[in-house]
């Protein structure tokens, strides 16, 4: 038990370590994109931590395993450089009874990584997507940043002086926007005004911008002529409303659509979702030979070949839901034959392990 504690304890930290690293990177990556996007005025800043809170178990589901990987690689790697496998291998322990040491740390990073694939990725994907969608149906306030010029639709250019305390009424409000006169030639109308606020019809739920105490303009490049509108009050409809389009896409189907469905897109996600806790416990058949390392080549002599082997497996997985999505690849077929070859790779990998000796 003892022993049993202190391996799981050794691969579980350094899984742990190395899935940090890779999080923080990816994360801190697809969070510069986001928050480059919310300078841009594109998306408000307070959704960047809900977008990002979903999209972490998309991460996971793809760290997990390689971590893990790496995680028993540096683990025992370490072990054998300090010869205590050789210990244990003098009290006892088999390769065999390493294997089943090592298989309830597997379940537990199976399981997590089967939560993700299976369950949690969709529905974080589909609620960013409904949130992002959501947010470029409507113009919010929270978007605009005083002083710049920024798109929101319709052709429409906006510039605000700046907001109240409440972020509810805005200030020295300037709009270009292109429209077209009853006979179908182009104009440019440009309005001007103090304030302006949002607001929704209750009868129709269309959104509309009443601004107050402005001109209107329109006007026409090289021509020497324009309309001038002075109003007290007016109002621009910014959106009809209109019903969440649907999200028909395979990746944000749950897994009992994907199971109901004979399309081989459907049929191709349903696989990649399988594909991902399926490899961990191949990984760890084939971790455990490779982590074996002569004292004098040092811990990281295996790493490098381990990458490309990971690399190649989940390369393969990628090529295989391309294929069965295109139809090109038949569903029955699918992914089982690279998962096998892996496991035969493993499997054979351990048994040379073994005829060498674990010391």
């Amino acid at each position: 038990m003892i022993i049993f504690r202190y391996l799981t304890r050794e691969i579980l930290i350094t899984m742990s370590a190395v899935a940090g690293v890779l999080l923080l990177v990816i994360m801190g990556s697809r969070f510069i994109r986001y928050f480059t996007n919310a300078a841009e005025g594109d998306i408000p800043a307070s959704i960047l931590g809900t977008l990002m809170l979903y999209h972490l178990p998309g991460f996971l589901e793809l760290i997990l395993p390689l971590a893990f990987f790496l995680g028993i690689l540096l683990a025992y790697g370490q072990l054998y450089l300090n010869s205590e496998i050789t210990v244990l291998v003098a009290c006892g322990i088999s390769p065999n009874r390493l294997l089943q040491v090592t298989m309830l740390p597997t379940l537990l990073v199976t399981v997590l990584v089967a939560s993700c694939s299976l369950w949690l990725t969709s529905s974080g994907a589909r609620h960013n997507e409904i949130l992002l969608e959501e947010q470029q149906s409507r113009l919010d306030f929270s978007s605009l940043a005083p002083g710049r010029f920024q798109e929101f639709g319709d052709g429409r250019t906006a510039y605000i002086e700046g907001l109240n305390d409440k972020q509810t009424r805005m200030q020295e409000v300037f709009i270009s926007e292109r429209q077209r006169r009853e006979d179908d030639t182009p104009q440019t109308v440009v309005t001007r005004a103090r304030s302006g606020y949002q607001t929704v019809d209750k009868e129709t739920g269309s959104r509309f911008l009443v601004l107050a105490e402005g001109e209107r303009y329109s006007v026409e490049p090289g021509l020497a002529q324009a309309e001038r509108l002075e109003f007290d009050t007016y109002a621009v409809r910014l959106s009809r409303a209109t019903e969440m389009s649907e999200l028909d896409d395979a990746e944000y189907a749950t897994t009992a659509e994907l199971i109901a469905s004979d399309d081989p897109e459907a049929q191709a996600q349903l696989q990649w979702r399988i594909s991902l806790p399926l490899m961990v416990p191949i990984l760890t058949l084939l971790a455990l030979p490779l982590s074996k390392v002569n004292p004098r080549q040092g811990r990281f002599a295996k790493l490098l070949p381990a990458i490309f082997l990971h690399i190649s497996y989940l390369s393969l997985l990628l090529a295989a839901l391309d294929a069965i999505g295109r139809g090109a690849l038949s569903a029955t077929i699918g992914m089982w034959p690279i998962h096998l070859g892996y496991l035969v790779l493993g499997w054979w990998l351990a048994r040379r392990s073994q005829l060498g000796g674990m010391r």
